[in-house]
C-alpha cells in the first residue's frame, strides 16, 4: 500500500530494510497503551527492542505478535503473573487455565443470581430494603419490620430465615395491624391487652417453626454481638410502646413454657 494512502506504514531507510515502529506505534497496532507496553518491559513480559542511532526504540513484528498474544491472554482473564506459566503449555498451564475457568463459572453463576434478584426487585418495585425472598410481601410490612429483617438476615441461619419468610408470607392478622399502629404514648392497659392477644399467635408460630425458638447466631462476634444487634435494632426501630409490648410478650411466652 502506498505510504500516502496510509501514514501508519513505515517507509524504508533503504530498499528491503524496514524501519521499526516506535513504542507508541506498536502500542496502537496492538490496541493497547504506551504505559502498558512500558509496564510489560518492566515486569519482563516483553523484551526491550534494539535502539536506533538516535536512541529511540525500534519495535518489529515479533514484538507486535508478542503484544497481541499477551493481550489475548489478558482479555481471557489470565493475570499477568500467570502468563509465563500458561505459555509453557504444560501441566502448570492447564492447571492455571482450569482454575481461571472455575473462577469465571463462579462469577457467571453469581451474576445470574444477581440478575434474578434484580428481576424480583423490579417486579415488586422494591430497592433492596428487605432480604432476598421477602420482596413479594415487602409492601405489606412496616418500615421497622423491613429494616429489622435485614438485621435478622445477617444474624440468623438459612433455616431461621426460611421460617420467617413463611410467616411473613401468611396474611397479616388484626393483631399485626394493631401493633404497627400502636402509638408511642399508648396506655399501660392497651400495651398489656395487645401483648396478651399477641401471645397465642406467637406461641403457635414458635410451635410450627421450632428453629425460631433457639435461633443460632452466625456473626463472627458470637451470640453476644448478635444479641446486641437484635436489642439495639428493636429499641431504635420500634417506638417505646411497641418495645414494651414485645417485652411483655416475651414474658408471657416464658410463662407459657413454664
Amino acid at each position: 500500500m502506498p505510504e500516502e494512502l496510509d501514514g501508519s506504514v513505515p517507509s524504508p531507510k533503504h530498499e528491503g530494510e524496514p524501519v521499526g515502529w516506535s513504542t507508541r506505534q506498536v502500542a496502537e497496532l496492538a490496541g493497547t497503551t504506551l504505559k502498558t507496553v512500558r509496564h510489560y518491559h518492566k515486569i519482563g513480559l516483553l523484551n526491550e527492542p534494539e535502539r536506533a542511532a538516535n536512541g529511540y526504540k525500534q519495535y518489529g513484528v515479533t514484538h507486535l505478535i508478542r503484544l497481541l498474544r499477551i493481550r489475548r491472554l489478558v482479555d481471557l482473564g489470565v493475570p499477568l503473573s500467570d502468563i509465563a506459566a500458561v505459555e509453557e503449555a504444560g501441566e502448570n498451564a492447564e492447571q492455571t487455565l482450569r482454575a481461571l475457568d472455575a473462577e469465571l463459572a463462579a462469577s457467571i453463576d453469581r451474576q445470574q443470581r444477581m440478575r434474578q434478584e434484580l428481576a424480583v426487585l423490579l417486579e415488586h418495585r422494591t430497592s433492596g430494603e428487605v432480604p432476598t425472598g421477602f420482596d413479594a410481601f415487602a409492601r405489606e410490612m412496616s418500615d421497622a419490620d423491613r429494616s429489622f429483617l435485614l438485621i435478622c438476615a445477617q444474624i440468623l441461619g438459612p433455616a431461621e430465615m426460611a421460617a420467617l419468610q413463611e410467616l411473613h408470607a401468611a396474611p397479616r392478622t388484626p393483631v399485626d395491624e394493631e401493633f404497627d399502629a400502636l402509638p408511642a404514648d399508648a396506655s399501660d392497659e392497651a400495651r398489656q391487652q395487645l401483648a396478651e392477644r399477641f401471645a397465642p399467635e406467637v406461641i403457635q408460630q414458635l410451635a410450627d417453626h421450632p428453629s425460631l425458638q433457639n435461633p443460632v447466631a452466625r456473626v463472627k462476634g458470637g451470640e453476644a454481638l448478635a444479641s446486641s444487634a437484635v436489642g439495639r435494632g428493636l429499641v431504635e426501630l420500634y417506638n417505646p410502646a411497641q418495645v414494651d409490648v414485645l417485652i411483655r410478650l416475651h414474658a408471657l411466652i416464658e410463662d407459657h413454657r413454664g
